[in-house]
């Protein structure tokens, strides 16, 4: 069996671990960090194991809807998840923007405290994905990782706020 391509990000926060996971976890705070430069909407978020987090990030040309299942949430340690692109109605779709892209995603962030500073370890990998699928993924996971470090980027100035 193949190794799926993964995304890898490890990233530091100068703050304690209680305040990262509620960035992660608050709907408020959440919407503030995750689709940078856009605006994003929380539909529903029912942080547990089964539960749904519904997005919509407002563009200038239209609305993308995500969807989120929480496979594991072990509180301020980790969160597991599978996120999807959808329809507005929340059912799973093929990427408008990039049609081989994985419909679903492994999500998986892990959380660590050492000297008040929190380490954040990001994955992202393809879920039942076809061959195209994967193979799109391996070669722009890269790219996406920009967007990504552009929402931690924001939750570093998030955090901030939140410790003055």
């Amino acid at each position: 069996m193949t190794e799926l391509p993964q995304l890898v990000i490890d990233r530091e926060f100068k703050a304690p671990k209680s305040l990262v996971w509620k960035c992660w976890t608050n709907p408020e705070l959440l919407a503030r960090w995750y689709g940078p430069n856009i605006e994003t909407v929380i539909h529903k978020f029912e942080l547990k194991t089964g539960g749904e987090w519904l997005n919509e990030m407002r563009m200038e040309k239209g609305s993308m809807f995500s969807k989120a299942v929480f496979q594991d949430v072990n509180p301020e340690d980790l969160l597991s998840m599978l996120m999807s692109t959808t329809d507005e109605n929340w059912n799973i779709i093929a990427s408008p923007m990039m049609p081989d892209w994985p419909s679903t995603l492994l999500t998986i962030a892990e959380f660590t405290e050492d000297g008040g500073v929190t380490k954040l370890r990001f994955v992202w990998e393809p879920h039942n994905a076809s061959a195209a699928e994967i193979e799109m993924f391996a070669n722009m996971k890269d790219r996406m990782g920009g967007g990504w470090g552009m929402g931690f980027n924001l939750m570093d100035e998030l955090l901030a706020e939140l410790q003055v």
